[in-house]
């Protein structure tokens, strides 16, 4: 584990504490999602809908949903979390349950037809070292 000071030059004090928080060895999760032909802005609808279901949980820093530029598959759905204790506590809370319909009959009532994704596959890393623009 490399164990370094975050250093921010010339940026103001809420830039530096977020620059901050979000570097020094965070953990990234990124789901790599096998969407069908045809049904990536369905997929992009699920996620924009979702808004609020991770954001508040403890340790949470940072989530993106990466389309591919060239209209293929997978999706990457990429989070940044201040541990893996606080991504294991949102994997098993009931907050993830809702947000990924697997909450019981009520979410199966709701949910839309049709898969988001026929596949997906986690993967994780230890952020270990951090470069961002001088400017």
């Amino acid at each position: 584990m490399i164990d370094r000071a975050c250093l921010c030059v010339g940026a103001d004090a809420l830039l530096a504490d977020a620059l901050r928080d979000a570097d020094c060895m965070s953990v990234v999760k990124i789901n790599a999602v096998t969407v069908p032909e045809g049904m990536g802005d369905d997929f992009m609808e699920r996620f924009a809908k979702r808004a609020g279901s991770v954001e508040s949980q403890p340790g949470f820093v940072e989530f993106l949903l990466l389309k591919p530029t060239d209209g293929t598959s997978p999706f990457y759905v990429f989070t940044r979390w201040e541990s893996e204790e606080a991504f294991e506590a949102w994997m098993g809370g009931s907050d993830f349950r809702r947000a990924h319909d697997t909450d019981g009959e009520a979410a199966a009532e709701s949910r839309p037809s049709g898969p988001p994704g026929v596949s997906a596959e986690l993967l994780s890393f230890d952020v270990v070292e951090r470069v961002t623009s001088a400017g």
